[in-house]
């Protein structure tokens, strides 16, 4: 456990980060067991104080009955005995009322992770959930603020008397608290003098961080405390990185803290001169603000696409017996995009079986063929147009069926590849129908997913609303495909009028070639999924946005039952 950040790995419990110290709840707590094994020993006293802006809030102490013996060597350690605790509450009787005094508070201990683990395995045991606090352990931040030579230990006793406590520890769990309390606020005298003002900045002090985030973290200092883009620049004033956020601030301050372990990003923070930050009406807009400067900058430290229109796409050639071929330049009448082209060269493949057509890639004239039939033709998988034994016409129909397929006014390629998959399932070729449904399952995606980007695309204006989570609305205006504005009517004002502001200063998009009129794949890709969002809602289209009722639209049933079929395989 990571005794300077939390109880677990959860979302810290306090609800406004950058909480000034003084005005920050602790709880400073001590516990004296039988042992040292949280899972074999038991505790047997619980001393604990609250304390806020230097004022006593609350105290808490009792022994604990630990329904054992008491070691001999504890005994002598602690001085307390069996038959001092003999009559003292079990530890189910206590945990409740201990629970209820930390509350929400940051829980403070000398060495957290003995009395921490303690504490979690006796929530663990009584069925009580485990306290998502956050944790300060003294010693560990006595080790970053105290050089060694200004004292003998980092003992409890001896920063004590460092820090001139009222209070001597005894091994007694209250007096041991008590003089922690008084150690804590010297800890804490001490960081202030260093800059660390807030619970956050305490919170992310005691990791390890390198000398390089230290000193820069004043980068962060001037962002706003809003959604938006960041872009750390190099010496320069190159793009290193780009990131969005709901908090600049907040988030860029991360990154010179112990919480970023990542090599890379560690790398690339010793590289950065400088933090420069976009703010976005919304989350939407900071997203795709992301993806448009990813393309523009392409920066060395991000993983994310930088090519936002390097797709790759399947269509059919333009010849007498026309065939699927896998091309990078969009234009119309084409299936894509495809993320990679073995994705694109596996669904031309699935398409190509279904329907029909050839896959070899000879040229062949539309009369006079005479070339020697090939294996797939002997299997029946291809009509052999290169041997004439096909004409146009009759070639034609499956090129048809493709193209029908593309354009969303038919899905025959795909009854056919199913009807396929049934004949192999019920001559028990198992694997071979696996495979081929997967390939089949794979298609239908693409299929489905090019229908819904293409049918956004196609639109030359469209409006939509999504509720900001306070009452108010969060607009984007829609241009063939491409966010063209962004904006918000908090609470209590008008939307509409915002609305027409919005529309009247959008940027202008003219329709560009392929599928997506020249849109970005990833950018109506996006845009789709949060107008699919619960809540969002249309204001107005230019014309309507429908999607191919036919194709692969549905389809989305079967291709649930498919990936039900292919998880239960893997685990099988």
């Amino acid at each position: 456990m990571d005794s300077g950040r939390r109880f677990e790995d959860a979302q810290l419990t306090f609800d406004e980060l950058g909480t000034p110290l003084r005005s920050t709840t602790f709880v400073i707590f001590d516990l004296e067991t039988t042992g040292t094994s949280p899972g074999s020993d038991a505790i047997t006293e619980i001393g604990a104080v609250k304390v806020r802006g230097g004022q006593l809030l609350g105290e808490f102490a009792t022994f604990v009955n630990p329904g054992m013996p008491i070691p001999p060597q504890i005994v002598a350690l602690t001085g307390i005995t069996t038959a001092m605790v003999y009559d003292a509450p079990s530890i189910d009787e206590v945990l409740p009322a201990f629970l209820e005094f930390i509350g929400g508070a940051v829980l403070v201990a000398h060495n957290a992770p003995f009395d921490t683990g303690f504490i979690r395995a006796a929530c663990h045991a009584h069925g009580y959930a485990q306290p998502r606090n956050a944790v300060v352990c003294t010693v560990r931040l006595a080790r970053r603020v105290i050089p060694r030579h200004e004292t003998p230990s980092y003992r409890l006793s001896a920063l004590a008397m460092l820090f001139n406590a009222a209070t001597t520890p005894n091994h007694r769990a209250l007096e041991d608290a008590r003089a922690t309390v008084e150690v804590l606020h010297g800890l804490l005298e001490r960081v202030g003098n260093l800059g660390v003002h807030s619970l956050e900045e305490l919170i992310d002090y005691l990791p390890e961080v390198t000398p390089a985030q230290r000193r820069k973290r004043g980068m962060a200092a001037n962002l706003p405390d809003k959604s938006g883009v960041y872009l750390f620049r190099g010496p320069s004033d190159e793009v290193l990185y780009v990131g969005t956020a709901s908090n600049l601030r907040r988030r860029v301050r991360q990154y010179f803290t112990g919480s970023e372990s990542r090599g890379r990003i560690r790398e690339m923070i010793a590289l950065a001169e400088r933090v420069d930050a976009i703010e976005c009406a919304h989350s939407l807009e900071a997203e795709v603000r992301e993806l448009r400067l990813l393309a523009a900058h392409k920066p060395a430290y991000n993983r994310r696409s930088k090519n936002p229109h390097s797709a790759w796409w399947v269509g059919l050639t333009d010849e007498a017996f026309p065939r699927l071929s896998v091309v990078r330049i969009p234009r119309d009448g084409l299936l894509g995009p495809f993320r990679s082209q073995t994705d694109a060269r596996t669904a031309a493949d699935t398409l190509a079986g279904a329907s029909g057509l050839r896959t070899c890639t000879q040229r062949i004239a539309a009369l006079g063929a005479s070339g020697a039939p090939c294996v797939l033709a002997e299997l029946g998988k291809c009509g052999a147009p290169c041997a004439g034994l096909q004409s146009v016409e009759e070639y034609s129909s499956g090129v048809t069926a493709v193209s029908e397929l593309i354009a969303g006014r038919a899905g025959e390629p795909l009854h056919s590849a199913a009807a396929y998959l049934t004949r192999l399932a019920d001559g028990e070729h198992f694997e071979q129908a696996a495979r081929h449904r997967d390939d089949l399952a794979a298609l239908v995606r693409t299929v489905d997913r090019a229908h819904r980007l293409a049918s956004l695309a196609a639109i030359p204006e469209l409006i939509a609303a999504g509720p900001d989570g306070s009452g108010g609305w969060e607009f984007a205006v829609v241009r063939h495909g491409r966010l063209a504005s962004a904006g918000v009517a908090r609470r209590g004002i008008a939307p509409m009028p915002v609305v027409e502001q919005l529309v009247a200063a959008a940027e202008t998009v003219l329709p560009g070639p392929g599928p997506l009129f020249g849109a970005a794949a990833e950018e109506v890709g996006l845009l789709v999924r949060w107008l699919a969002k619960p809540g969002v809602r249309l204001v107005r289209t230019s014309v309507p946005w429908a999607e191919p009722a036919r194709a692969a639209g549905g389809w989305r049933s079967w291709l649930d039952l498919a990936a039900t079929a292919s998880s239960l395989e893997r685990v099988g």
